[in-house]
């Protein structure tokens, strides 16, 4: 039986075509993809399409849009063999880590992919990113899918979403990796590299509310529920205090994504790390993450942070800066109060962070 792939359109340059009359850029009918696409017909698979209702550009993604998304998938999970989500760029790699940690023990690929120019150019990338996304989540062995995880392919890599980062508005190679290889090379032949793949299995943290994470590595769980209570603060030469408190201090708020220096290093201004104090003994979880694209955070390495180690703070390692957010609005939805945070979150659920 050949694999049934489902392609969903949220919408992004990926699904434009340009009007041959006005040259004004235009959506198209996903219905008629093999009309525009009759490429896809010799891919050995069936491929069948949904979309948003309303397409929007990834620039106004939200948590309510990621969860239509996820229950889309949910819901078509068992009939079909693989997802294809066609995305904008610009939030893709906060999407892809978002539907990393909402969909726990994945039994089927689900790949995220786009492109930085219309499917109807003439110089598009849309057509190749479009075939071999579906040409990897059709790929099977021993009666199983190869591929168990989120990814986002773009410009002949296939990357492990929560991985990533958009690192040029430009080039067709908008995407990297820095903290972990390409799962996929697309050349002359498809090379899938299986032992950088991720293994599933399930969480040994017990983080959900009602119910155990101790369940078999087959049974997949959706968790589409997000805390959208945290904020980013992104150190740099020069914040002031009126700044960092009035921020630390924002009603309600759970989290912070503390963007630091190097390998976690922040100014060492009393003020500073009383404002962090603060905040902590609030409840409010603070992680620290680097602000280098590669690397890791290694808190107590210099001086400058040593107070933070002391503090108790989060290390984010060598996670990005997205998939920090989605890790911490699905730990904050899901997690006990009395739960150890800190261990949960320095515990790798889904190949997010090296350790």
């Amino acid at each position: 039986m050949k694999p049934r792939i489902l392609l969903i359109y949220t919408g992004g340059t990926i699904g434009m075509i340009k009007d041959p009359e006005t040259g004004a850029l235009r959506s198209f009918d996903f219905t008629q993809l093999l009309f525009h696409i009759p490429e896809l017909k010799q891919l050995d698979c069936q491929i069948e399409t949904t979309s948003f209702k309303e397409p929007i550009d990834s620039s106004d993604m939200d948590l309510s849009h990621w969860k239509v998304l996820g229950d889309i998938i949910n819901a078509n999970y068992d009939d079909y063999h693989g997802f294809v989500v066609l995305h904008g760029s610009d939030t893709m790699s906060h999407t892809g880590s978002a539907l990393s940690f909402m969909f726990e023990n994945l039994t089927k690929p689900v790949i995220l992919t786009g492109s930085q120019l219309p499917i109807g150019d003439l110089r598009t990338d849309a057509k190749e990113n479009l075939i071999t996304s579906i040409q990897l989540a059709s790929e099977w062995d021993d009666n199983e899918p190869i591929i168990k995880e989120v990814c986002i392919y773009f410009e002949y890599q296939l990357y492990r979403a929560n991985r990533t980062a958009k690192m040029n508005a430009e080039h067709f190679e908008a995407f990297s990796s820095p903290n972990y290889p390409p799962l996929a090379i697309s050349g002359v032949h498809l090379n899938i590299d299986r032992q950088l793949l991720w293994k599933g299995g399930f969480d040994r943290v017990s983080i959900a509310k009602k119910e155990s994470l101790e369940l078999s590595p087959r049974i997949m769980i959706y968790r589409p529920e997000m805390d959208s209570k945290v904020v980013v603060l992104k150190l740099f030469p020069g914040i002031t205090e009126e700044v960092v408190k009035a921020i630390c201090q924002i009603e309600g708020l759970r989290g912070i994504i503390l963007e630091t220096y190097g390998s976690g290093n922040a100014p060492t201004s009393s003020w500073f790390i009383g404002a962090l104090k603060d905040a902590l003994l609030r409840n409010v979880r603070i992680i620290n993450v680097t602000q280098c694209r590669g690397g890791s955070v290694d808190m107590g390495k210099y001086e400058t942070s040593v107070a933070l180690k002391k503090l108790g703070m989060v290390s984010g390692y060598d996670i990005t800066t997205e998939a920090a957010l989605a890790k911490m609005m699905y730990l904050l939805a899901y997690m006990p109060e009395t739960g150890d945070f800190k261990k949960y979150f320095e515990t790798s659920l889904r190949g997010e962070i090296s350790v």
